[in-house]
């Protein structure tokens, strides 16, 4: 039996793209702008391209930072892509300008430190051995990215301790950045799993196949 997935279309991503990609890793999907649809479908997939603040006024256009926030809060499966995964942090800061984010995850979307940007093109991960994402993957593999801007460290709370999703996945461009987080009912990449031919859709059928 298929899963039921809710493609959030809030005016920002490549919804085809990706709804082809997970028709491919089997699921059934819905693009949506519809509240209550993207609240009860089996897992939500919340896309994202261009900059963050744009995105942030489209989600909020459609309450989809309240879809998010109902649907963690309830133990329900979302996955972010790209500036999908970005909107998740607190902030992001784009020439000078400070946006808020979800403020599901702690920390900011900042400028890679890089000669060259964008970040376009493939590049391999390092993802934990316990990893559910990159689970069948291979430690070589290469996926596709497409950004200038990404979550460069994962913050530490008061007291010292990591506010830490257990799993946490890193690539490198002109230093290291967070690649993607599996966090509970919340996991996001900053790669494109449906540009990223069979590792992208390996990634995919083992998020649906985690719901």
């Amino acid at each position: 039996m298929s899963r039921k997935i809710a493609l959030l279309d809030y005016g920002s991503g490549n919804l085809r793209s990706a709804q082809r990609a997970l028709e491919r890793a089997g699921a059934d999907v819905e693009i949506t702008s519809d509240f209550d649809t993207a609240l009860n479908a089996e897992g939500l997939l919340v896309p994202g391209v261009g900059a963050f603040a744009a995105c942030m006024e489209g989600l909020r256009a459609v309450r989809g930072d309240r879809i998010i926030g109902r649907r963690l809060a309830g133990g329900r499966p979302v996955l972010g892509i790209c500036v999908g995964m970005q909107i998740l942090f607190e902030h992001g800061v784009e020439f000078g300008v400070d946006t808020t984010g979800c403020g599901e995850w702690p920390g900011s979307v900042t400028r890679l430190q890089a000669d060259v940007l964008p970040h376009m093109g493939w590049n391999t991960v390092q993802a934990p051995d316990d990893s559910k994402l990159f689970e069948g993957i291979d430690d070589d593999a290469r996926f596709y990215f497409v950004h200038s801007y990404a979550v460069q460290s994962w913050q530490m709370d008061s007291d010292g301790s990591k506010i830490a999703p257990p799993r946490l996945t890193w690539s490198d461009h002109g230093g290291p950045f967070l690649a993607a987080v599996e966090n509970g009912p919340l996991w996001a990449t900053q790669l494109h799993p449906e540009k990223s031919g069979d590792v992208g859709a390996q990634l995919l059928t083992n998020w649906i196949g985690s719901l």
